[in-house]
């Protein structure tokens, strides 16, 4: 009989034991037909290993051995094309029946999960789209192109380098592989164990059989040698190992925002579609590859056509003069990824964001650091960038790499006026939404229609843009103090800046090799333009800063050569931050990286000792894992004057006098000192509440500035 326990739980859950359960119980199984292949009882639904393993095997075969367990490829059989793979068309017909007969629902199409695989059909080519990351972009791309090889008629698998077994790659026939080059033109640690495994098998006859394409991502201001090397490695890797590649290596240019990726797919998909029996609409460009095979008239699809050397040139001059037209900063993609992300966008470069503090203080429920250090109310700070674009990569990077690189403007500029009156909007738009908000104090709100500080911190380099001095100056007339942070790679600019409220400048490592190792600048002079621009912060007379962001494991052993530093510069204030660890898939940083604040203490005291007394311990902010060193000069008598008079220097701006920081001093409460405020939660304004689950919500006292 071919009664089993399966069949009855089924019976039952579809409500039909009876009659119908009594007849199947009484009447014997056909035995299975010699024109077509038997139904699987068991549907297989592990994960995806081999490719064509098990297409229309039984279940004996398949699912209930120990071998083909470990190597299912199919979870749902298909009829093959022209009924020559798989079950034939109309046994798959009477699978459907059946299994609707038992109450099942038809069985939805796998959708995609990073390091998961959706089962291939029978009958539909696979391809497998494996990627390396670090930040978080390649998986983007390989979904992308997962997405497209699924419209295109492929079933489709997605993994993540770090966890396929590369051992299985020859079992496959079409891969697509994403690698961005790391530092120093080195892969993804996750790709590491596959590039090593291919570089010791060396047998030419170890990928017989497997097509591939690769796709690389990078940025060519690291220099040409540099540029996308990962990916051209591992496809010289794979072609001497015997795969066949289907066209050139993409190289997607971090710099030129995805148009290589782009330009490369359209290309891809005309070579890979045809291969593998499948008909791809042509993309609006079809040049710029090589195959190892070059496509003779009987290789293209229908609809398609060779391309003819006289009419290549005006391809190649409408491509050069597309490449050389001034574009906007911000394209289609970048805007929805930013947007996303909380993003104000104005115009073509720039952006505004509401800080988490500004929402925070609305409430009464605390202030930044840098409302404990220098006075402001964070509830009245604007934090914005004109300028998304960056000259580094920093491993501690708190935006993932979402903004643009480069080390010069090439991209349309925008109106400083325009800018700031467009922060403004955006800005007052976000506050007013906080409207209604449970615990958002009346007052408050009203003021935080009156901005009075600029954090120009948000993302990016602000210095790079064209007209930042136009800029700087239209916040001091709407009187806007300015906090400006600059990486310390451009020099130039930082030389004829006009005088702002506080300069900052990101500090993140004490020589060379370190600074490489955890900026990843762009320019090859990084190092030079660094110690520049400490000089030229030297120079200034307005409020300077040493901002400090300090990553376990990365940069923060070398107290002394930090101190040479500062007393190359002689800032007025050293701010050191530990680093804030906000998640993503990022191999490099994780929480062990992160300090606890009293390791940033200790970091401290070991500066100011260091440096002879020059520099004291001067106020810490806990909840942010931050502490202020100041300069000596700050303490007058027994008072700290870390704090601004920011209706002063708007004043002194406005002048035509010559003023430094000790003209806008204000005095520092006793509860911002270092070591004077409450106890575990150093740097916290009393008049604020900090909430915990359980307390009972108080008004805070204080108004704005």
């Amino acid at each position: 009989t071919s009664f089993s326990m399966e069949d009855l739980a089924l019976w039952t859950l579809a409500g039909i034991v009876g009659g119908a359960a009594i007849k199947s119980l009484s009447t014997p199984a056909p035995a299975p037909s010699q024109e077509s292949k038997p139904f699987p009882d068991t549907v297989c639904a592990l994960p995806v290993e081999v490719e064509s393993c098990c297409q229309g095997a039984t279940s004996e075969s398949c699912c209930k051995s120990d071998a083909g367990a470990s190597a299912c490829c199919s979870s749902d059989p298909r009829p093959g094309k022209d009924g020559k793979t798989g079950l034939s068309k109309a046994d798959y017909r009477e699978l459907k029946k059946e299994r609707k007969a038992r109450g099942e629902k038809p069985r939805p199409r796998a959708k995609f999960a990073p390091g998961t695989a959706a089962a291939p059909t029978v009958g539909k080519p696979t391809a497998l789209l494996l990627y390396a990351t670090q930040s978080g972009n390649a998986e983007t791309y390989a979904r992308e192109l997962w997405e497209e090889a699924e419209e295109k008629g492929f079933a489709a698998r997605v993994q993540e380098l770090s966890t396929f077994d590369h051992t299985t790659l020859s079992r496959h026939a079409f891969i697509l592989l994403v690698v961005p080059t790391w530092h120093e033109g080195k892969p993804p640690a996750s790709a590491a164990p596959l590039f090593s495994w291919l570089e010791t098998q060396g047998r030419p006859d170890l990928l017989t059989g497997v097509r591939f394409v690769v796709c690389g991502l990078g940025n060519s201001l690291y220099g040409e040698e540099k540029f996308n090397r990962a990916a051209r490695t591992l496809d010289e890797l794979l072609t001497v190992a015997g795969a066949r590649r289907l066209c050139d290596v993409g190289a997607d240019d971090e710099s030129a925002l995805k148009e290589g990726f782009t330009r490369w797919k359209e290309y891809m998909w005309t070579q890979a579609c045809p291969r593998f029996g499948l008909v791809n609409d042509r993309g609006p460009d079809d040049m710029g590859a090589k195959t190892d095979a070059e496509p003779s008239e009987d290789d293209l699809s229908e609809g398609e056509e060779m391309v003819d050397l006289e009419d290549l040139g005006p391809r190649l001059e409408l491509r050069k003069k597309t490449a050389n037209e001034i574009k906007p900063m911000l394209n289609d993609s970048l805007r929805k990824k930013l947007s996303k992300q909380g993003y104000k966008l104005v115009g073509t470069h720039s952006g505004v964001k509401f800080c988490r503090w500004t929402k925070s203080m609305l409430r009464g429920r605390g202030g930044c650091y840098k409302h404990t250090f220098y006075g402001i109310s964070s509830y009245q700070c604007m934090e914005s960038t004109p300028s998304l674009a960056c000259a580094n990569k920093c491993v501690f990077c708190w935006r993932h790499h979402s903004n643009p690189v480069g080390t010069s403007w090439r991209w349309m500029t925008d109106d400083p006026t325009m800018l700031v009156e467009g922060f403004l909007e955006n800005h007052r738009k976000m506050v007013k939404e906080m409207k209604g908000l449970a615990g958002v104090i009346p007052e408050r709100l009203e003021e935080a229609y009156r901005v009075r500080h600029c954090a120009l911190s948000l993302v990016g380099e602000p210095i790079m843009y064209p007209h930042i001095n136009q800029f700087l100056k239209a916040l001091h007339q709407h009187s806007i103090s300015s906090f400006l942070v600059t990486n310390a790679q451009f020099p130039a600019e930082m030389d004829t800046l006009v005088p702002i409220t506080q300069l900052y400048i990101s500090i993140d490592a004490p020589d060379k090799e370190t600074l490489k190792a955890v900026d990843r600048p762009l320019f090859p002079d990084f190092w030079e333009r660094f110690l520049s621009s400490i000089d030229i912060l030297r120079a200034k007379g307005q409020r300077t800063v040493f901002r400090l962001t300090l990553v376990k494991e990365h940069n923060t052993e070398q107290v002394e050569k930090y101190s040479e530093l500062v007393k190359r510069g002689l800032p007025d204030f050293i701010e050191i931050k530990g680093v804030t660890y906000t998640g993503g898939k990022r191999n490099e940083l994780g929480m062990k990286n992160v300090p606890w604040h009293h390791e940033v203490v200790e970091f401290g005291q070991a500066m100011v000792e260091k440096l002879g007394g020059e520099y004291l311990l001067a106020s810490e902010h806990a909840h942010s894992c931050c502490i202020l060193l100041a300069h000596k000069k700050f303490l007058i008598g027994e008072q700290w004057y870390t704090h601004i008079d920011f209706d002063k220097f708007i004043e002194l701006q406005n002048g035509d006098k010559p003023f430094d920081s000790m003209d806008y001093l204000a005095p520092t409460p006793e509860w911002a000192v270092f070591g004077k405020g409450i106890q575990g939660d150093g740097g916290f304004d009393p008049a604020e509440i900090h909430v915990r689950r359980g307390d009972n919500y108080r008004i805070p006292q204080g108004g704005g500035c």
